[in-house]
């Protein structure tokens, strides 16, 4: 056995698992990159679906990323043979899971018979359905989705020390990456992000409404307005806005990928996003986000990375929050937290934001 790998076979060796929404494995970036900085000598391996692995850019030295086709693993054989899998390739000494789901349980279930140390995540279910249920709410602000993830790695005795500021060294990647979707950015060039999408319609404004909003930041501050969006409807009515609002340019359904895509929000002054992946993807690269909230509430424990409440969009509504996914029907039928928002209101948030820069 060469040395290296005798090295290695000494060190403590961590497994780490988030599966899920991409903003959820979003979350854990900053967390996952400054543990594996506060301690350099032990090994970490990174296990998630495979689109999301690719947004850990520029990970640490001591962190390797598993991303996994969850559909190749099902039920318990599946999950058995992952985990046989995982102890052949990566044989962790301590399971860290971040997700804390049925497939996790029973992944650190087979593991645990191999002599792995486990640690779950706490998700605070109890405090979630008070703050969300709708009579006698318990109005207070959740500890942090990321605090949640700090607190398993530090029931296994690791402190997270903070050291992740973004994706990027010095917080700009280089403009090669994006060369693809538009030149560089000129001196006095202002570029704003607009993701006006999210996965279920407590978190999503109003089409219309967002279109009059990027139609002002368009016209009154920015050189360039991106659309960030997928396909079908969401490309559709993105590229009407790109051929209908000067100055604006839709990247929905070019698959240009999330490198390219963080690449080009670490060069831009601002985002408008609703609670969503966006958001977090935003955070990663240091961007400051002016977020839309409806349905969900900042309280529930899902701001992004180091973004300010301030930045925040919301009515103050008695009903609010009515979920903490946003995946609940509106129990007035008219998903007015959101309907009720006035387009100013996002774009003076924007303009706050530009004119400190």
């Amino acid at each position: 056995m060469a040395k290296s790998d005798s090295d290695h076979r000494k060190s403590e060796r961590i497994l780490i698992s988030r599966f899920s929404a991409l903003g959820d494995v979003a979350m854990t970036i900053p967390v996952v990159y400054s543990v594996c900085r506060t301690y350099p000598k032990k090994h970490f391996m990174m296990l998630t679906t495979g689109f999301a692995s690719t947004l850990f850019v520029n990970p640490p030295d001591n962190l390797r990323v598993m991303g996994v086709d969850t559909n190749a693993y099902r039920g318990i054989g599946g999950l058995r043979r992952l985990s046989r899998e995982i102890s052949d390739d990566f044989a962790p000494d301590t399971f860290i899971d971040l997700h804390g789901v049925l497939r996790t349980y029973i992944i650190s279930l087979f593991l645990l018979l191999k002599g792995v140390k486990v640690s779950h995540i706490d998700k605070g279910r109890a405090g979630k359905r008070a703050l969300t249920r709708a009579h006698n709410k318990r109005m207070f602000p959740l500890i942090s989705s990321r605090a949640r993830y700090r607190e398993v790695f530090y029931r296994q005795g690791m402190i997270c020390n903070d050291h992740f500021d973004s994706l990027f060294d010095g917080g700009k990647a280089p403009v090669a990456n994006f060369a693809e979707i538009t030149p560089p950015k000129a001196e006095g060039d202002v570029w704003v992000a607009v993701a006006p999408f999210a996965k279920h319609r407590g978190k999503i404004y109003p089409v219309e409404q967002m279109r009059e909003v990027v139609k002002t930041i368009a016209e009154r501050y920015a050189t360039k307005v991106f659309l960030l969006g997928g396909g079908g409807s969401e490309q559709h009515v993105l590229e009407e806005w790109e051929s209908s609002i000067p100055g604006t340019v839709s990247l929905a359904g070019k698959r240009y990928g999330l490198l390219k895509e963080l690449s080009l929000l670490s060069h831009c002054d601002v985002m408008v996003s609703m609670d969503s992946a966006n958001m977090h993807m935003a955070s990663l690269v240091g961007l400051k986000v002016v977020s839309v909230w409806g349905a969900t509430h900042p309280y529930c424990g899902f701001m992004g990375w180091r973004q300010d409440e301030e930045n925040a969009v919301q009515l103050n509504m008695s009903c609010r929050p009515c979920s903490v996914f946003g995946n609940k029907p509106c129990r007035g039928n008219d998903y007015y937290c959101m309907k009720g928002i006035p387009p100013e209101m996002i774009v003076n948030c924007v303009k706050k934001i530009l004119d400190k820069e």
